[in-house]
């Protein structure tokens, strides 16, 4: 798993310097920096399905909805806690954003979308609540949390 840390150290050191506040500039930055279809998100793609297939990533849970921890806050670079959960045709547990989110949506199934939308960047601000969905298949979402902090429930 350690070439997938490696190749997600670039984001974490960007996500801090996002404002979260602002979604849809936080998005319009992160596709513009790290676009989806580009070699290095290509990189990512492979590194993390090659990751979930070795049960390294998203290791909790049932099939339809894995999950799991990759880094810690205090482990990654911007202090930002990054995690994985692997949905098919699924929602997980509502949940806030303390200090917000930002998802890297990788589709396994052309057609699957999270919260209606396929591989892509999601930024969810700081105090947003949602009940994560994945329709139409299975998506491996790679997710950025400042200080880890998140309220479930």
């Amino acid at each position: 798993m350690s070439q997938l840390t490696d190749l997600l150290e670039p984001i974490s050191r960007f996500v801090p310097e996002l404002d979260l506040a602002d979604a849809p500039g936080a998005e319009a930055r992160l596709n513009e920096r790290f676009p989806p279809g580009s070699e290095e998100l290509g990189a990512i793609r492979e590194a993390a399905f090659t990751a979930l297939a070795a049960g390294e990533i998203a290791e909790r849970g049932e099939p339809g909805m894995k999950w799991g921890r990759v880094s810690k806050p205090d482990a990654t670079p911007g202090g930002c806690s990054i995690d994985a959960v692997h949905m098919s045709d699924s929602s997980g547990p509502a949940h806030t954003h303390d200090t917000g989110e930002v998802c890297l949506c990788l589709s396994e199934q052309e057609g699957a979308t999270f919260e209606e939308r396929t591989d892509t960047w999601i930024v969810m601000p700081s105090g947003s609540r949602h009940v994560p969905t994945v329709k139409n298949g299975s998506m491996l979402i790679l997710y950025w949390i400042p200080d880890g902090r998140v309220t479930w429930g």
